[in-house]
């Protein structure tokens, strides 16, 4: 039987009597209370009685007018259904991580931070998402208006534990159809387990007999593909399209509206789906044409557009929003893949942006009204949380279960788990997921999943006695933290739950290879260079130390790089020297894309043990047996390796990874020695192009006085003639 909230509550105080409090921990005191009001006028209302009743005088701010500092009289809705409690702290990223690590998600754009660069402000928002919640939410929209169009931006796969039965069972594709999903698009996570993957998913969703939703590309190349010869896997996936009957677009009626909608594939949602072997047309001119052929051949009252290519924040390079402006007979567009959190729609024209964030943890309502013109205009548009006061839908969490016990058996009885099995009791507070995209610095939660491949390859019983050197994680890599309490093994799968393996089981599994020093001092490098435009190339390593500098010159950062061994001993990296590196495939297989960010300077040669070229890392994945090592799986192996320090027979997590070792270091100087000294080929190159850059300009500009000096000696002898 379901517990209730007084017992759940009962319970938590009892499992965590003792335990120390934020008010003990970050001096924390509530500042101020926030109450939602409906317009300025009640908001001022409310600010008139407290002035009256208790003497506290109102001040008015952008958004709200404060009763003293006891109460913040919001001008809208916002921040909670009812309003907010506004907290005061004396460490605020201490308090972040706190909260954070006990289930509260924070939302990343309200930080703001001091002149040196510290938080010093944020809100949270309690979200949980779920099939089963947005199950509820939608029926509720439905009962408002029968009529609400569903769609889905894709990247409905991969993430959890279900994912492990994608192929098979099709779960994700068969939930959203359950939901109501009319429509959705492909993400580059849906190549996640390959071509075949990809083709059995979408015949066991048509197999099911269920309803599922339209799947619209409008993109995808086959008629290069075709000239070139298919190969087996764009076989599969084009018979496979044909029998599920993935279209360019569908045409969904909704009451008295007939609404077309076109879906696209998008050009980084390509580069981070390095096992599709698809090609596929330019997103742009591909939904133009589709576009026109939608207009040529239907009768539609509007068209919308499902996009996995995304919204960023450099608007010459927001995919969605190009798309917006070169194709302005969209209506609307529900932007998918970069995860933005849209609280306020992007309107290019009469086109509508869109986007509700990430794992199922809002639900986007819109409403639009057709103008007189046949055009569209948004009316009403909101994120609702996923939250926990949202009651999840029995009948649809009951399915979920059903599916999920598919999973022990059929998957992770293979590893000899279960998915609720305890592997260790963890007491130290791990950086938030959000923290590895925006905090460049070492971070615990990469020192023990790097420090996890290193031990898991060394004491598997299959070890050939050849020591790994470097194990790296990339903040991209990972898609969960780990919390305060027991860790499950579905906690640590959902750590790094990507992908699939050449032996077709899924998870991405553990690769050898080898770089020369001089090599391993540019991986660092593109940590220190290249992460702050991709943060998903931040890199966390065990066994490679190195210290940078931001305020040097890029791909010249690095001032420090060096290996250290279990002892803590300083070893010398020497340039041409192999070294022995684990990282997982899908690492090494979006090595190409890092590459192109630094235009190729920074270049990276995985090698084997020879120091031959490896031209497919598939064929180096680390093997026990006939089966790979899986990356979450040697995380497992290296959480049930901890000591048991309280004697209850479950391991623990060492307090060694409450802090940090010195891997990454931040010498943030501005000190003009340390800005320019040991300068490399790279600072010279970029000092040459500079160079040559005011040369050129030197030389215009001394050409054109001369243009002007002899113009105005013309004009003079002119006037003298």
């Amino acid at each position: 039987m379901e517990q209730t909230a007084k017992e759940r509550t009962l319970a938590f105080m009892a499992e965590h009597a003792g335990d120390p409090t934020p008010m003990e921990l970050f001096h924390m005191h509530v500042k101020h209370v926030g109450i939602n009001t409906k317009s300025e006028d009640e908001a001022w209302e409310v600010a008139e009685t407290l002035a009256r009743l208790m003497g506290l005088m109102p001040r008015e701010t952008e958004k709200a007018v404060f009763s003293g500092d006891l109460t913040e009289n919001m001008e809208v809705e916002s921040h909670g259904t009812y309003g907010h409690i506004g907290f005061g702290v004396n460490d605020c990223e201490a308090a972040i991580r706190y909260f954070v690590n006990r289930g509260m998600t924070l939302r990343e754009e309200t930080k703001r931070f001091d002149e040196q660069g510290r938080c010093i402000f944020a809100y949270f928002k309690e979200e949980v998402g779920g099939f089963a919640k947005l199950k509820t939410l939608i029926d509720e929209k439905k009962k408002e208006n029968p009529d609400t169009l569903i769609l889905d931006g894709g990247d409905f796969s991969m993430g959890t534990l279900i994912q492990t039965v994608y192929d098979t069972e099709a779960a994700e594709l068969r939930m959203l159809g359950y939901l109501g999903c009319d429509v959705s698009t492909l993400g580059n996570h849906e190549f996640d387990y390959r071509s075949k993957g990809l083709a059995d998913m979408l015949t066991a969703a048509k197999d099911s007999g269920e309803t599922v939703p339209s799947l619209v590309v409008c993109n995808v190349d086959w008629d290069s593909m075709e000239k070139n010869g298919l190969s087996e896997g764009q076989k599969q996936i084009q018979s496979a399209f044909e029998n599920y009957g993935v279209k360019d677009y569908v045409v969904v009626q909704k009451g008295d509206v007939k609404i077309a909608v076109v879906g696209v594939f998008g050009v980084d949602a390509l580069k981070c789906a390095p096992t599709c072997e698809l090609l596929f047309k330019d997103p742009v001119e591909s939904v133009k044409k589709t576009v026109k052929e939608i207009k040529k051949n239907e009768k539609v009252d509007m068209i919308a557009c499902v996009s996995h290519s995304g919204t960023w924040e450099d608007e010459k390079k927001s995919e969605d929003e190009i798309l917006a402006k070169e194709v302005p007979d969209l209506d609307l567009i529900i932007s998918g893949h970069t995860h933005s959190e849209l609280q306020e729609a992007i309107q290019h024209g009469n086109t509508y942006i869109v986007s509700c964030g990430e794992y199922g943890r809002n639900l986007g309502s819109l409403s639009m009204t057709q103008k007189a013109d046949g055009r569209w205009e948004l009316t009403d548009y909101t994120l609702i949380p996923v939250s926990s006061e949202v009651e999840p839908d029995q009948a649809t969490q009951e399915r979920i279960n059903a599916l999920m016990d598919t999973v022990d058996t059929n998957y992770l009885a293979g590893f000899g788990y279960t998915r609720e099995e305890v592997l260790a009791e963890n007491a130290v507070e791990f950086n938030s997921l959000d923290e590895m995209g925006t905090k460049h610095e070492e971070l615990n939660l990469g020192d023990i999943m790097s420090d996890a491949y290193i031990y898991a390859v060394e004491n598997s019983e299959y070890f050939d006695g050849d020591p790994v050197d470097v194990a790296v994680v990339p903040s991209g890599t990972v898609r969960d933290t780990y919390t305060k309490g027991n860790l499950t093994v579905e906690d640590i799968f959902n750590s790094f739950s990507l992908g699939i393996g050449k032996d077709g089981v899924p998870g991405y599994p553990l690769i050898d290879a080898y770089l020369t020093g001089k090599e391993l001092k540019l991986a660092a490098e593109v940590d220190a260079s290249v992460s702050d435009f991709m943060t998903t190339a931040r890199l966390y390593c065990s066994g490679l130390n190195f210290t940078y500098n931001p305020n040097r010159m890029i791909l010249n950062k690095v001032t420090d790089c060096y290996l250290t061994r279990k002892d803590g001993e300083r070893i010398e990296i020497q340039d041409d020297q192999l070294y022995h590196v684990v990282t997982d495939l899908y690492t090494g297989q979006m090595l190409g894309s890092v590459m192109d960010l630094s235009y190729g300077l920074l270049s990276l040669q995985p090698k084997d043990k020879d120091g031959h070229p490896i031209e497919n890392l598939e064929d180096y994945a680390i093997m026990e047996g006939n089966r790979e090592l899986k990356a979450w799986d040697a995380i497992a192996r290296y959480m049930q390796s901890f000591d048991d320090t309280d004697g209850d027979g479950i391991a623990n997590v060492p307090e060694y990874y409450a802090t940090t070792h010195g891997r990454k270091v931040v010498d943030d100087s501005k000190n003009i020695i340390d800005l320019v000294k040991h300068p490399n080929k790279f600072s010279a190159i970029i000092i040459m192009i500079c160079l040559i850059v005011v040369a050129i300009i030197v030389l215009v500009i001394i050409l054109i006085r001369k243009l002007i000096r002899r113009a105005r000696k013309k004009n003079s002898e002119s006037k003298e003639e």
